[in-house]
């Protein structure tokens, strides 16, 4: 096996031009694919981990037998959520962790009535990494001491046709099915510029929900914002371990369609790379198809020396084995290295950040990933292709009569 290796090695840097034409090829098509990867992640967390963080965190705790209401919005109580609340802000990748009650309404206006939902939240434990405190476009973000005010989104407010200081009624659905009904004041406006979204969503004070609601002291659910896209098993089987009475749910159950986004452009990328390094296993083919014809009489002079078809077939895929494997092995080290280059110093996107709505969630910036988490199936993409270009050609060299290749010219 040694003799065969050194004899596909040498005979890879024959013809050096042809072969490094190759390997650059793979190499930028590696290297390519890793910094996509990177930067999927990179808008991953610029994008989808603030889609997250509006929509209520990375991880959510509620009373048992939540998830199968969840449509109704259940105003379940969540017992022992204090204990909870500081387990969760004791797990190294935790952002931020707070209580909230969640449930759903109308807001009306003399322009007209619309359904929302209603989140009650900790203002002080949620200003710090809320895209909503980030985005308050007039007014101010809710503070604990509120009473009788509510936060809205643009869009409601335009629908409602009211400003910050008028007055709106909100009708919210307490425990046993009963409607509250109750008069606040506009305190502040978000704007996201996602119209639908701030049509939907109003916010509260925990308190003043807990009063509106006859929830004195209860809460329905605490929320978990986590440092990054993918710790959410990581802390949810730690909290789990100590809270097997709670029910813990992920953003990709609570919020299944930016699953389905991410996994469908995942899915894209896949079938792109697969059509891109088919080209380069065309490369690799048509070489050792043109080392096969330069090398017949060599091809000859190996079988008269006893070595048998099947041999020589294995020293050509050994070469094309070769190539594949160095290439990845460079293209690995050069993709690295313009993810840590760019991992530093950031994408500016902020001028496509009107293209879509998502888009407006986009940081100023985004860090692109070290794109290793499909890395082990780009690497066996390219060690397979490789292979499989060198099949062919290794099938017709070891096919070559001996007598009549050594009389080649």
């Amino acid at each position: 096996m040694t003799l065969y290796t050194r004899l596909a090695w040498r005979n890879l840097w024959r013809h050096k031009r042809r072969s490094v034409t190759i390997l650059v090829s793979i190499v930028l098509v590696l290297a390519l694919m890793m910094f996509y990867d990177g930067l999927i992640v990179g808008f991953e967390q610029a994008i989808y981990g603030n889609a997250i963080n509006v929509f209520g965190g990375n991880v959510q705790v509620h009373a048992p037998g939540y998830q199968e209401k969840m449509d109704t919005t259940p105003l379940l109580s969540l017992e022992g959520d204090a204990a909870i609340l500081q387990a969760a802000r004791a797990q190294p990748q935790v952002l931020s962790a707070s209580r909230r009650i969640h449930t759903s309404g109308m807001a009306t206006s003399p322009e007209g009535a619309f359904p929302i939902s209603i989140t009650a939240i900790e203002p002080e434990s949620e200003a710090a990494v809320s895209i909503i405190a980030q985005n308050i476009s007039a007014g101010r973000f809710l503070n604990s001491a509120d009473e009788e005010s509510v936060l809205i989104g643009k869009g409601l407010a335009d629908s409602l046709g009211v400003q910050v200081g008028d007055r709106i009624s909100l009708a919210g659905r307490a425990q046993h099915e009963q409607m509250r009904t109750r008069s606040l004041t506009v305190i502040g406006i978000y704007d996201l510029g996602m119209t639908e979204l701030e049509k939907r969503t109003v916010y509260l004070s925990l308190a003043q929900a807990q009063n509106l609601y006859n929830l004195t002291g209860q809460v329905t659910e605490v929320t978990i914002v986590l440092e990054r896209i993918g710790q959410e098993a990581e802390v949810m089987s730690a909290l789990q371990a100590q809270f097997p009475q709670a029910e813990f749910a992920s953003w990709e159950t609570s919020f299944p369609e930016l699953q389905a986004t991410l996994g469908t452009k995942g899915g894209v990328m896949d079938v792109f790379s697969v059509f891109i390094l088919l080209i380069s296993g065309i490369g690799i083919f048509n070489l050792l198809m043109m080392a096969v014809y330069e090398r017949t009489r060599e091809i000859g002079m190996l079988g008269a020396l006893g070595l048998k078809p099947r041999q020589i077939a294995w020293l050509f895929i050994l070469e094309g084995i070769m190539l594949g494997l160095v290439g990845t092995l460079l293209g690995i080290g050069f993709g690295l290295l313009i993810n840590v280059v760019f991992g530093q110093i950031g994408l500016d996107y902020s001028a496509y950040s009107d293209i879509t709505e998502y888009m407006v969630l986009l940081n100023d910036r985004v860090y692109p990933g070290l794109g290793l988490e499909q890395l082990p199936k780009r690497a066996l993409t390219v060690a397979i292709i490789s292979a499989l270009a060198a099949l062919y050609p290794a099938l017709t060299a070891a096919r070559k009569e001996p007598a009549e290749a050594l009389h080649y010219v």
